[in-house]
C-alpha cells in the first residue's frame, strides 16, 4: 500500500491541456474524487479556461464529475459519449470539441493511437480507473463497468487507480504493471445513477407490437422458441421490452441477452426464471437496482459476465450470434434511415453510442420509436417520423423494423417506395399521417414524371415540417407547396 494517496496529492500531475482517460460507462463505474478534487482546485484559484483537459470515456460517466467540469470549462475535448446538460451545451456551443464514433470501434482506435497521433509519445498522459479490488499480482477488478478501461490503461503513461469498498462485479482482472501505478486513492463514493425512466402507455404498446413480432417470426420458423441474444438499450421503451418478456407479454423461456449495458427490467427478467445469461459491458442500475442486485449477489453473478466495449459491441460477434438488436432513434424517415444523434440535424444530444454497432450487424434490427413526442407548442406532439431525417446515423441499409405504439412495419426485402407506403401506414401518428402520405404522393409523381422515381423526394421541400416546427412551433403544415 506504499502508493496510496489522497487525491489532492495528484493535483500537480495533471498540467494544461493533458490527455486524460477515466474508467466509466453509461454513469457507472467512473472515477470520482480525482476530477472532483481537480474541479474544486480549478473553482478555488479561478482557473476555469485555463486548466483543460482532452477526456477520453468508454461512454458516459458521472454528470456529477463530468457536468461539473464542463461548467467550469475544464473540457478542450471529449470522445466518444457523453450524458448530461452542462457538457451538450458546451459542445452546442462550440466550446468542447466532441467527436462521437462506434464504441466498439473507440478502443481499437485509441489503441491504433488514431486519438494521439499528433503527440510526441502517442500515447494519452493519465488514466484514472474505478476499481472494485487489485490482485496480489497488480491486476484490476474493476466495478460496474468495463468499457474501454483495458485499452485506456495500456495507452496512458501514468494510471491512478480509484479503490472502492463495493462488492466484487465479475472475476476477470485487467492485467497492468504495478510499477506504472502511480497512485491509489481510496474512494467511498457510489456512481450516482438516478431512477429508471418508466414505462407509459405508448412505451408499452411497442413493447406488444414488437412481441408480436417476435412470436410471429417464432411461428413461421425464422426465430427459435428462446429467440436469438436480445440486445436492448437505455429508456423506458426498452424497459417495456424487456419488462414484457419478464411479466408475461410472450412464453419466451431460456433466453440470453448480448448487450452493452443492463438496466433494471434485466433483474426482472432474470427473476421471471425466463432469462439464463446475460453479458454487457456495464450495469447501469438505479440506487435501488443495484441494492437488489446485491442483495440477490448469489443468485445473479453466475449469470452475468462484463466484457470490454470493443468486445461487446463487436460486429463481428453480434453478427456471429445473430443478435436481435432494439434502440431507440431521434427520428426516422419514411424510407428507414434514422437519426440518432443530432435534434434538428445541428444539436447535439449524446452521441451515436452503440447503436450502429448492433443496427448495422443484428440479424434483426430494430427501432422503436413513440410516434410523437411531447411539445411545449403543440399537443400532438413532434412527429418522429418524418419526409427526411435531419441528420442520418444508421441508413435504410442498415434496419430491418421500425415499430411505434401505433404499429409495426416490417421493411426486410422492401423497395424504397414499398417501405415508404408501410412506415407511413403502419407507424406515423395519425394527425401526421395524411401529411407524410401528401409528400410521398406528390414526390412519387414528380420523380417518376423525370425518370427518377427509385426513392422520391422533394429536394427543396423535405424539411418543411421541420422548418415549421422552428419557426411555429408545429409540424403540422398545410401543404407541400
Amino acid at each position: 500500500m506504499q502508493k496510496l494517496a489522497t487525491a489532492e496529492d495528484l493535483i500537480e500531475l495533471f498540467p494544461n491541456g493533458s490527455y486524460v482517460g477515466w474508467s466509466g460507462f453509461t454513469g457507472v463505474g467512473y472515477p470520482k474524487k480525482v476530477p472532483t478534487a481537480l474541479a474544486d482546485h480549478v473553482e478555488r484559484n479561478k482557473l476555469q479556461g485555463k486548466l483543460k483537459y482532452n477526456l477520453f470515456v468508454g461512454a458516459s460517466s458521472g454528470a456529477e464529475t463530468e457536468n461539473r467540469w464542463a461548467r467550469l470549462n475544464m473540457i478542450e475535448r471529449r470522445s466518444p459519449h457523453q450524458v448530461g446538460k452542462e457538457i451538450a451545451k458546451g459542445i452546442n456551443n462550440g466550446n468542447i470539441k466532441f467527436f462521437d464514433k462506434h464504441l466498439s470501434m473507440f478502443p481499437v482506435d485509441l489503441m491504433y493511437g488514431f486519438y494521439t497521433m499528433h503527440r510526441a509519445n502517442n500515447r494519452l498522459d493519465v488514466a484514472i480507473v474505478e476499481a472494485s479490488a487489485i490482485t496480489e499480482d497488480g491486476g484490476i477488478i474493476p466495478g460496474a463497468s468495463v468499457g474501454a478501461s483495458p485499452e485506456i490503461i495500456q495507452m496512458a503513461d501514468k494510471p491512478y487507480l480509484i479503490m472502492a469498498p463495493e462488492d466484487r462485479i465479475g472475476t476477470p482482472y485487467i492485467p497492468v504493471d504495478p510499477e506504472r501505478v502511480v497512485a491509489i486513492v481510496e474512494s467511498d463514493y457510489p456512481d450516482q445513477t438516478t431512477e429508471n425512466a418508466p414505462e407509459d402507455e405508448s412505451s408499452r404498446a411497442i413493447a406488444r407490437n414488437l412481441i408480436e413480432f417476435l412470436e410471429h417470426e417464432v411461428k413461421h420458423g425464422r426465430l427459435p422458441k428462446n429467440l436469438l441474444p436480445l440486445q436492448s438499450g437505455i429508456g423506458n421503451i426498452a424497459n417495456a421490452v424487456i419488462g414484457g418478456l419478464a411479466h408475461g407479454g410472450a412464453n419466451f423461456k431460456n433466453l440470453k441477452v448480448w448487450t452493452e449495458v443492463l438496466q433494471d427490467s434485466f433483474l426482472d427478467l432474470f427473476d421471471s426464471g425466463n432469462l439464463d445469461f446475460a453479458t454487457a459491458t456495464s450495469v447501469r442500475f438505479s440506487p435501488g437496482g443495484f441494492q437488489r442486485f446485491y442483495d440477490g449477489w448469489e443468485n445473479y453473478h453466475s449469470k452475468l459476465l462484463l466484457r470490454p466495449q470493443q468486445v461487446s459491441n463487436s460486429p463481428e460477434i453480434i453478427r456471429r450470434l445473430g443478435v436481435i438488436g432494439m434502440n431507440t432513434p431521434v427520428e426516422v424517415d419514411i424510407y428507414a434511415h434514422a437519426n440518432s444523434t443530432c435534434v434538428m440535424g445541428s444539436r447535439m444530444l449524446n452521441g451515436l453510442g452503440g447503436s450502429a454497432d448492433f443496427l448495422r450487424a443484428s440479424k434483426y434490427s430494430i427501432m422503436h420509436t413513440p410516434s410523437t413526442r411531447p411539445s411545449k407548442t403543440d399537443p400532438t406532439g413532434v412527429s418522429c417520423i418524418v419526409p427526411m431525417c435531419t441528420h442520418v446515423d444508421q441508413t435504410e441499409h442498415d434496419l430491418d423494423v421500425i415499430v411505434t405504439e401505433i404499429g409495426l412495419a416490417d421493411v426486410r426485402g422492401l423497395s424504397p417506395r414499398e417501405r415508404a407506403r408501410e412506415i407511413i401506414k403502419q407507424c406515423a401518428h395519425p394527425e401526421y399521417r395524411p401529411i407524410l402520405q401528401d409528400y410521398f404522393d406528390k414526390a412519387e409523381f414528380e420523380c417518376l414524371r423525370k425518370g427518377m422515381g427509385h426513392e422520391p423526394h422533394l429536394l427543396f421541400q423535405a424539411f418543411d415540417m421541420h422548418k415549421n416546427l422552428a419557426e411555429n412551433g408545429t409540424m403540422k403544415i398545410s401543404g407541400w407547396n
